[in-house]
């Protein structure tokens, strides 16, 4: 692929995931997740995401999400499936998305309006190229019914497409040699998306953690005191261009002219969740 195309997939992953992503940030996960029987915080999140998978155990969750300290995935799972079935937390978390979406995008008449079901039209087809091979997280989900419902068919196919992605992600990690939590003190160094202070609190990184794994990336030459080294910097930029090649297949079937209409749909949907409080002030870096 030409790099035009590399910038194609990157605008149309940054102007959908956030459709997925911001309902990790919502207290509707939390509300829908516990009358379920989960406890709040960080169970939802990891019995959620990992519900369509089944009632896994901690390693596979570890593995499969990739950047979170073992020790706080193992105080979650597998005690989430004793207090709720993994059919139960995707029906709630499903529900608790109809929710988040509803209030952030304006409420029912904007989650009714043409542009809704246009996206997910766009989405649905974008799927239909996605293979499962290698892609855990994104094969559970797949094995889930398309909801009818527009506004539950764009998360389904934000969802769809970002786990696609994110398991493409964790193997081109692998192939760079780069740990979990290496990846993302890497992935903070560059300034960019998460802060490192949210990013060892959500990951559950400890500091001796977080310092040995800066250590290790100074001994290849990858970190210095300043940040990223040249090879750093070069390194990050190989993982996303990998990433980008490795998802670029639902773009590819699309076509630029599709593409660009998701981008511009997700763009103007997303922005409307960013401006109505989807993301907590000082989690990221920069703008997303």
């Amino acid at each position: 692929m030409v790099s035009a195309d590399l910038r194609d997939v990157a605008r149309a992953h940054r102007a959908v995931e956030p459709l997925h992503s911001h309902a990790y940030f919502a207290p509707e996960q939390d509300e829908h997740l516990s009358a379920a029987g989960l406890r709040p915080g960080r169970m939802c999140y990891f019995a959620g995401r990992a519900a369509p998978m089944g009632a896994v155990g901690p390693g596979l969750v570890t593995a499969t999400f990739a950047n979170f300290a073992p020790a706080i995935v193992a105080r979650h799972i597998p005690r989430a499936w004793s207090l709720a079935a993994p059919e139960q937390v995707v029906a709630a978390r499903l529900e608790a998305a109809r929710a988040s979406l509803t209030r952030l995008l304006g409420g029912p008449e904007a989650v009714g309006a043409p542009e809704v079901a246009e996206l997910a039209g766009l989405l649905r087809e974008a799927c239909t190229v996605l293979t499962p091979e290698g892609r855990p997280i994104y094969a559970g989900h797949a094995d889930l019914p398309w909801p009818d419902d527009p506004v539950l068919s764009v998360w389904h196919g934000a969802t769809l497409l970002r786990e696609h992605r994110g398991d493409g992600h964790v193997a081109t990690l692998v192939r760079h040699g780069l740990s979990g939590l290496e990846a993302l003190v890497t992935h903070t160094a560059t300034g960019r998306g998460f802060t490192e202070a949210s990013a060892r609190a959500t990951r559950g990184w400890g500091g001796d953690e977080w310092a040995a794994a800066g250590s290790r990336l100074a001994e290849r030459g990858l970190l210095d005191e300043g940040g990223l080294t040249d090879a750093g910097r070069a390194l990050r930029t190989a993982v996303e261009d990998e990433t980008d090649e490795l998802s670029a297949a639902p773009w590819q079937h699309l076509g630029p002219e599709r593409t660009a209409r998701v981008v511009e749909l997700g763009r103007a949907l997303s922005g409307r969740l960013a401006g109505n409080g989807a993301y907590p002030a000082g989690l990221f870096a920069s703008a997303r």
